[in-house]
């Protein structure tokens, strides 16, 4: 082998290894160190990344922010972060017209989904306006729902069960979680406030009062 073929070798080697010697494992390519790795794979597991809960991945997010970033572009997907809040998850990039794939998962809403996520997020709203973390309870969450009874069904064990489907798809999806040692008691997930805005949920609630004032309205004896 001569000095030229000696010289290419040295120069795909160097290619080839990890750069910063970040390699964690036989084979390992990758150029992020372990924390950044962890962070990724969270977002991408979703629905967030708390800075609260995972202090030490939170620092390894903004550390390696320009990184992070990049890799989740190359699969079409947004990095949203709330500096103050302590929160990030990522999103669809809205690519125009060019066809890409989708990878996030979606979770169609029914109506009781909704209201449900409508009172969490408020729920969220006020702990935050106190200095705290939003926890909530199982029994809570189903007295929340059942003024819509009737909006939904007069089969009072029909509704039930779409109430707890509704509570099942946000643990699911990480929108609730339970809290250690509780069997009914729940944080909600911070990055609600990214996903609802003031004025989302401003209107829905109004829409949602309207449309429980008119079944109100419709129990009422004429004449009342």
């Amino acid at each position: 082998m001569n000095l030229l073929e000696d010289d290419t070798a040295l120069v795909e080697a160097v290619a080839e290894k990890p750069k910063g010697g970040t390699a964690l494992f036989d084979g390992d390519s990758g150029s992020l160190p372990l924390d950044a790795r962890r962070a990724l794979c969270l977002l991408l597991a979703g629905p967030s990344l708390d800075a609260g809960r995972y202090s030490q991945l939170w620092t390894a997010l903004l550390r390696h922010e320009a990184a992070l970033r990049s890799r989740l572009c190359d699969l079409f997907l947004e990095l949203v972060i709330d500096r103050e809040g302590g929160v990030a998850f990522t999103r669809q990039f809205d690519t125009g017209e060019l066809d890409t794939p989708v990878l996030l998962r979606t979770s169609p809403l029914t109506f009781i989904d909704s209201v449900l996520l409508l009172y969490l997020r408020q729920q969220l709203a006020e702990a935050e306006a106190h200095g705290h973390r939003a926890v909530v309870e199982e029994a809570s969450l189903v007295d929340a729902l059942s003024v819509y009874e009737k909006s939904v069904s007069t089969d009072r064990a029909g509704f039930a069960k779409r109430v707890a489907g509704a509570i099942t798809k946000m643990k699911d999806n990480h929108v609730l979680d339970k809290l250690r040692g509780s069997d009914d008691r729940y944080e909600v997930s911070p990055a609600l406030k990214l996903l609802f805005s003031a004025e989302d949920v401003q209107a829905l609630a109004q829409a949602y009062r309207e449309l429980r004032e008119a079944d109100e309205g419709q129990e009422k004896p004429d004449g009342e």
